[in-house]
């Protein structure tokens, strides 16, 4: 009954960690704030890459649950920016080998680490920045990872958690 009770509460305490980390200037007023747009140059190329726009989707949607407007950005009182920021991180695969030889107390062995290759996932960064001041006012970056092996299904389901995350935390001081 003991171990139950420590996996449930384990479970439990692994489900309230985070998927986002937030920050924000404490001195920004966000009530004052009621339409945003996205920053200028935040579309350097003529395309529209298959992230971007679930990623724009996402961002829209959640804007809109918070009841802010979307104008041109000649008007906004908040731009949005976002990117996917590349990090590596090394992943071990496959086992260790190793093989030792010795009598009574004393001994000699020789292992090798399992290989380990480089992988390139991305993290998905958000910022708001006040329009006036150009100054970033709120910045939200993921914990969880785009990488080059999931399903444009999984890419589009992670992409709406993690947004939905994290403007459940916009604005700041209400959790």
């Amino acid at each position: 009954m003991r171990v139950l009770i420590i996996a449930v509460m384990a479970a439990f305490m692994a489900g309230c960690a985070s998927n986002v980390v937030t920050d924000y200037n404490s001195a920004t007023v966000f009530g004052n704030f009621t339409s945003w747009a996205y920053a200028p140059g935040q579309q350097d190329s003529g395309f529209t890459s298959l992230d971007d726009s679930r990623v724009r989707s996402a961002i829209e949607r959640e804007m809109t649950r918070k009841a802010m407007k979307r104008v041109p950005d000649t008007e906004a009182d908040l731009l949005v920016t976002w990117q996917i920021v590349p990090e590596e991180r090394l992943e071990q695969v496959g086992v260790g080998l190793g093989f030792g030889f010795g009598r009574g107390n004393f001994g000699w062995g020789v292992s090798a680490p399992p290989p380990v290759r480089e992988i390139t996932e991305g993290k998905l960064v958000v910022e708001l920045a006040d329009r006036r001041s150009s100054e970033v006012v709120w910045r939200a970056a993921s914990r969880r990872y785009l990488n080059e092996n999931q399903s444009p299904e999984t890419r589009r389901k992670l992409i709406d958690e993690v947004v939905s995350e994290m403007f459940s935390k916009y604005p700041p001081g209400l959790d």
